[in-house]
């Protein structure tokens, strides 16, 4: 069996979300033309205070625009993981994605 993502306890786990800024865009050439896949935005939690969260959110979300420190709420997030390896150790990053996120 295959673990494909982790649904998380959102109050649990991130407690309240604050928008903290704009990611990266992914963008690809798609016959010609750029087009995005996928929009990272950075958020501050006031349980996981040792580093900001980032969330991906696809393309179909569109833009979001926010003010800073401004409440937000994840739509139908999910945590995966991706395995890489530094020399002979091995590390996990979990990477959180979202349907949407809209003012909380």
């Amino acid at each position: 069996m295959e673990l494909k993502h982790v649904i998380p306890n959102m109050e649990k786990t991130f407690g309240n979300l604050e928008y903290a800024g704009e990611g990266k865009v992914e963008q690809r050439r798609i016959n010609g033309r750029m087009t995005t896949l996928a929009r990272s935005y950075n958020l501050y939690s006031d349980i996981q205070r040792a580093d900001d969260i980032e969330v991906i959110l696809p393309q179909e979300a569109g833009e979001k625009f926010f003010e800073h420190e401004e409440k937000v709420k994840l739509v139908n997030a999910k945590i995966t993981a991706e395995g890489y390896k530094i020399g002979d150790r091995g590390f996990t990053k979990y990477i959180l994605h979202a349907d949407d996120m809209v003012k909380a």
